[in-house]
């Protein structure tokens, strides 16, 4: 059995030089990817403030981009990762801004081509992540639990209807957040859970009415 050292409590096991600007941004553009859930043809990142100002020195554009492609943060391919094969197979671009409104380590991953889609994270320490942003929806979550999200049009029931389905595979419900673009428009919901879903339970999920999105992401292994 492997012994855990003083390091690997303070920090995670990644490709440095920082927790925040490298290993928390491998992780960003892995949850990204797992939201996603698309082949990745083109990709913008825009990183604000001090992704932005001192990114390329810690390595930030770089784990971007190696989470996005799928790398985790003690792959050591990600010190060359802009000049790797799995590079050269998506067509991306980095954009820099300063937002004081923005987490000092903040990101949009932009996805363009046939699958359109806006994330937006922030790196919060240690290696730590939070999504926050999925298209004009508001969410929250880490990568620590399983998360199931769902975009819908805005119906009496909808909550119920979902969490009966969870309750019935005797999993809990760790949190839930909602949002919407207005009454009876679009809406959102973020569930993160413990323990796992079976299949069966999402495909089930999927046969409620009135859905338009529904992507179950696991948790990330590190």
């Amino acid at each position: 059995m492997r012994q855990s050292s003083l390091l690997d409590i303070i920090s995670p096991i990644m490709v440095g030089p920082s927790s925040s600007h490298t290993a928390g941004a491998v992780r960003l553009g892995l949850l990204a990817r797992n939201v996603y859930d698309n082949p990745v043809e083109k990709i913008t990142f825009r990183l604000y403030n001090s992704y932005a100002q001192t990114g390329k020195g810690h390595g930030t554009d770089k784990g971007l981009l190696a989470g996005v492609l799928g790398l985790g943060v003690d792959d050591v391919r990600i010190r060359d990762i802009f000049h790797s094969e799995l590079a050269k197979n998506i067509d991306y671009k980095f954009e820099y801004y300063n937002d004081f409104n923005r987490h000092p380590n903040a990101v949009d991953f932009i996805f363009d081509g046939k699958n359109k889609m806006q994330i937006s994270g922030d790196s919060i320490g240690a290696g730590e992540i939070a999504i926050r942003k999925i298209n004009e929806f508001s969410v929250k979550f880490t990568g620590k639990y399983n998360t199931l999200l769902l975009v819908y049009q805005d119906v009496k029931g909808m909550i119920s209807r979902v969490s009966t389905i969870i309750q019935a595979e005797d999993v809990n419900i760790a949190s839930l957040h909602c949002d919407r673009s207005g009454k009876g428009e679009t809406a959102s919901m973020c569930i993160c859970i413990d323990g796992d879903l079976k299949q069966s339970a999402i495909d089930k999920i999927k046969t409620i009415e009135h859905l338009d999105m529904v992507r179950y992401v696991r948790k990330l292994e590190n």
